[in-house]
């Protein structure tokens, strides 16, 4: 048997409740002859009359007052399960968990979440800072609403949007020899050196591979360090040139601290993204913080 309209036994026990299919018309708001052929469509379904009609209006039959019993726990469970459903909704509406790579989340999240907040007062919103691949590995399970990466490839399973642009530079110690070079590095030079780099699963450290294995094999790492702000601080302290992003670069630049070195034959732009699982469009604050983070962007 099909799946039973609700609708049609809201129906039956309004018929039940006015003794009239006229009345129950009314105040169902659809015409009798609506309500004759649903009634009709009803009894079809179930095999069985469920109304006596008679002189002195409407009433159920003894089937009919059976279903209706049935009918009035079915009804209260839906009205429950919908109730429930609403709370889940509210409750989704009221939070957003977050989950970013190190360079968004220290350097672009901020701003724009202190405008969602302007926006969203209500909403609590948890943010967790990691490399892009455990970004990717968060909102596949669940675990984030809204991710944020630097990767040069759209991950596996997730849809993505665009939200910004940056550009990863090389930076030297003040005293490295690259410092007080006249002419730029060349990509197979800087593919050849031993860089400090952030770990393997880094979407820095990727994007500046992909880049970079294109001109020449690429030397073995000299320190690989869990943040950024530990590569800079390596950079600082004399141990050796880095690719980090632009967006990271500009107090250590401005202090003195390490040194921009210009590199020809290769191109670091690349993309910050957000990302949400393939199909399921983002909604309530994780849709605003994507359109904040677009338009600040």
């Amino acid at each position: 048997m099909d799946a039973l309209d609700l609708d049609s036994l809201r129906l039956l026990l309004r018929i039940d409740a006015t003794g009239s299919l006229g009345r129950a018309a009314v105040e169902h708001g659809i015409s009798q002859p609506a309500v004759s052929a649903r009634l009709r469509q009803l009894e079809a379904r179930l095999g069985v009359p469920l109304v006596g009609r008679g002189a002195r209006g409407s009433s159920l039959t003894a089937n009919g007052i059976v279903v209706a019993g049935w009918a009035r726990t079915v009804l209260a469970a839906a009205d429950e399960f919908e109730a429930g459903v609403a709370t889940l909704r509210s409750e989704a509406e009221q939070r957003l968990r977050v989950s970013a790579s190190l360079t968004v989340a220290e350097f672009l999240l901020p701003r724009w979440l202190v405008r969602l907040a302007l926006e969203r007062p209500a909403t609590a919103v948890s943010l967790d800072a990691m490399n892009s691949a455990h970004v990717v590995e968060a909102v596949l399970a669940g675990r984030a609403d809204l991710g944020f990466v630097e990767g040069p490839e759209v991950p596996a399973g997730l849809d993505s949007r665009t939200v910004a642009r940056d550009r990863l530079r090389v930076v030297v110690p003040p005293t490295h020899p690259w410092a007080r070079r006249r002419r730029p590095v060349t990509a197979a030079e800087l593919a050849g050196t031993r860089l400090v780099t952030r770990e393997p699963s880094s979407g820095t450290r990727r994007a500046a591979e992909v880049e970079l294995s294109a001109t020449a094999p690429l030397a073995a790492p000299l320190l690989e360090l869990s943040t950024t702000r530990a590569v800079l601080a390596a950079v600082g302290a004399g141990a050796g040139p880095a690719l980090v992003s632009e967006l990271a670069v500009k107090d250590d630049v401005a202090a003195g601290r390490v040194r921009l070195v210009p590199v020809t034959g290769a191109v670091f732009d690349r993309r910050l993204r957000a990302v949400w699982p393939r199909g399921q469009r983002p909604s309530g604050p994780a849709r605003d913080l994507l359109a904040v983070a677009r338009t600040m962007a």
